[in-house]
């Protein structure tokens, strides 16, 4: 009954004629509205060059805004690249090693001032809803919580998109004086857990993974359907039946997840706020598959980002300057005015180029990985260049360590089972065992096969990458720091 009432409720929203609200309010900075998808690789994006998947109205806000073709998470991993979205410092420097999960309980030190609170203090009306996943909830504070997701939870609101926006329609409909943050955070499109009676996660390895799709769909959603032999595979994943099904569902779940900010936008048009209003869409991390989320590699860490502005001066704008999650808070407080008396941040805004031909000074990233799981201790850090990439294992003599449910799914099962060799273009041995250092020359090897860090040819550009790396950990205070010397 409940739900049926929650159905019946968001759909007569649907049909009230919204009137625009006046904005006469005296504080005119923009509103800022970020958008995080969980999971969504930017490969799973017709913006983004896919012909198969339908994401209609995230295309849309692309042609409307900028789109960046370089932007990266600095970990694969959601809880601590979230923190890093959020406190504009890497997580080995916020504290949020890991997940936030009751088991693996990761959380940020307590003097960590999050961009939610420092917007607060400037005024802003701070609100989320859907995922949240960070924690301690006092350093990542919201005045307003509309609703809370779940963890990838079906039945959770971060998986009904739709109506995780039709909550925000009092917010949209307020004629409070202050500007507003909305922290709009789905679930989708990650992957479907299912629980045991006793709460544990139960783990389905002979059949596609449903990333959240479920019969009867939810409300006010129109279901897209794909059929394996339709979708992409990319090159980091093996080209087989078990992946394709994989693949679809995926392909549903973000459909579902772009028809949700088709009625975000819509009810910012509504009320009168769109034009006033900073939109930011991204992913807190690569594709729930092996060989994406929680590596370094490019499909885990080079993500989808739109922007667009309160009055785009360049509608349908690319930008191919290099950023990340940590230059995110410096540059969302610039757009609200908020200045810093001291440097607290490891990245620094990016407003001045969204729309900016021939950018110079953005050539490079850092990544931080430090765990997922509270039992997957494998900490990376990665130099990012333009041509050049260093990708360094701390724990290299360690196996690399599988996310249950990467390890748990039909794809990488599948590939067990057959006993296959390749994972894409990557063996599986090499996947699984990895040596200290990866240095890869992304303009002739994109897809990473070729470690050249032991080829004398390269030992110049090994050895500047690796000076390079070592003082951006000194720099950012690494703990980890001292593996150069003692490992």
């Amino acid at each position: 009954m409940t739900r049926l009432l929650f159905a019946l409720t968001v759909t007569l929203l649907s049909f009230v004629a919204l009137r625009p609200i006046p904005q006469n309010r005296k504080d005119t900075r923009p509103n800022i509205v970020l958008i995080v998808a969980d999971d969504h690789g930017r490969e799973a994006l017709g913006c983004y060059g896919n012909p198969v998947i339908k994401t209609p109205h995230l295309d849309q806000l692309a042609a409307e805004g900028t789109r960046f073709t370089n932007a990266f998470c600095t970990t694969a991993s959601c809880s601590p690249s979230r923190s890093v979205l959020l406190t504009g410092l890497h997580n080995h420097a916020n504290g949020m090693y890991g997940l936030e999960h009751r088991e693996h309980h990761f959380d940020s030190f307590d003097a960590v001032q999050s961009l939610p609170v420092l917007l607060e203090k400037a005024g802003y009306q701070t609100v989320r809803v859907g995922k949240f996943h960070v924690a301690p909830e006092r350093v990542y504070h919201f005045q307003n919580v509309l609703q809370a997701g779940g963890t990838n939870d079906p039945a959770s609101i971060g998986r009904s998109p739709v109506a995780m926006a039709d909550l925000c329609y009092p917010l949209f409909s307020d004629a409070s004086d202050k500007p507003f943050f909305l922290y709009f955070a789905t679930d989708d499109p990650h992957r479907s857990n299912a629980v045991a009676l006793d709460g544990s996660p139960v783990f389905m390895s002979d059949k596609p993974n449903l990333f959240g799709n479920r019969p009867g769909g939810y409300p006010q959603v129109h279901d897209v359907f794909y059929q394996p032999f339709q979708v992409v595979v990319p090159p980091y994943l093996p080209n087989t039946r078990a992946t394709r099904m994989e693949l679809a569902q995926y392909y549903e779940s973000i459909s579902r997840l772009d028809q949700g900010v088709e009625r975000l936008v819509a009810l910012l048009k509504e009320t009168g706020h769109y034009d006033n209003t900073l939109i930011v869409y991204l992913s807190d991390n690569g594709a729930p598959f092996p060989g994406s989320k929680t590596t370094l590699y490019e499909p885990g860490m080079r993500l989808p980002l739109i922007v667009k502005l309160p009055k785009p001066q360049k509608p349908g704008f690319v930008q191919d300057a290099m950023v990340s999650w940590v230059d995110l808070t410096p540059t969302l407080l610039d757009f609200a005015g908020v200045s810093i008396d001291q440097p607290v941040f490891q990245g620094r805004s990016f407003k001045a180029i969204i729309e900016q031909e021939r950018v110079t000074g953005w050539n490079e990233v850092y990544g931080s990985h430090s765990l997922h799981e509270v039992t997957m201790y494998y900490p990376m850090r990665v130099l990012r260049e333009r041509r050049y990439k260093l990708i360094f294992n701390l724990a290299h003599a360690l196996p690399f360590p599988m996310a249950l449910d990467l390890y748990h799914s039909f794809t990488w099962q599948d590939v067990l089972q057959k006993n296959r060799n390749l994972f894409g273009k990557r063996t599986v041995e090499a996947y699984l065992h990895r040596p200290r250092f990866e240095l890869y020359d992304l303009q002739t090897d994109p897809d990473e096969v070729k470690n050249l860090a032991n080829d004398s040819r390269y030992r110049a550009e090994l050895k500047r990458m690796q000076e390079k790396l070592k003082r951006f950990q000194q720099e950012t205070k690494d703990v980890w720091v001292s593996k150069w010397e003692f490992e």
